[in-house]
């Protein structure tokens, strides 16, 4: 199985995925590092593309938290973020935003 890097996306100096991780009660955020860590050894068996290049990977626990990521290259995966099912739209549309920025200052 492959291995992958992972790095969260940082504007100005702010993480919005350690924001939003930072915000979790310490069981939920518990489940969620267990799952971003199997990302690492490249099991994403719960992620579905969202548009824009953006993927979501299901947390099956909790209320329908969501991790927001792309994939840069071949090994290296982009922490771009997370939520809950009630504001996955909004969720979505940012991590899609960030996604952008990170492609255009990558080049």
């Amino acid at each position: 199985m492959k291995q992958y890097k992972l790095l969260e996306y940082i504007e100005d100096g702010k993480s919005f995925y350690a924001d939003w991780f930072n915000s979790l009660d310490a069981i939920t955020a518990a489940r969620i590092d267990k799952y971003v860590r199997r990302m690492e050894q490249g099991n994403m068996w719960d992620s579905k593309v969202v548009g824009g290049g953006v993927l979501e990977l299901h947390i099956d626990y909790g209320p329908g938290n969501r991790v927001y990521y792309g994939k840069d290259r071949d090994r290296l995966v982009i922490l771009l973020g997370g939520g809950s099912k009630r504001y996955q739209s909004k969720d979505i549309a940012r991590a899609i935003c960030r996604w952008k920025a990170y492609k255009k200052r990558r080049k």
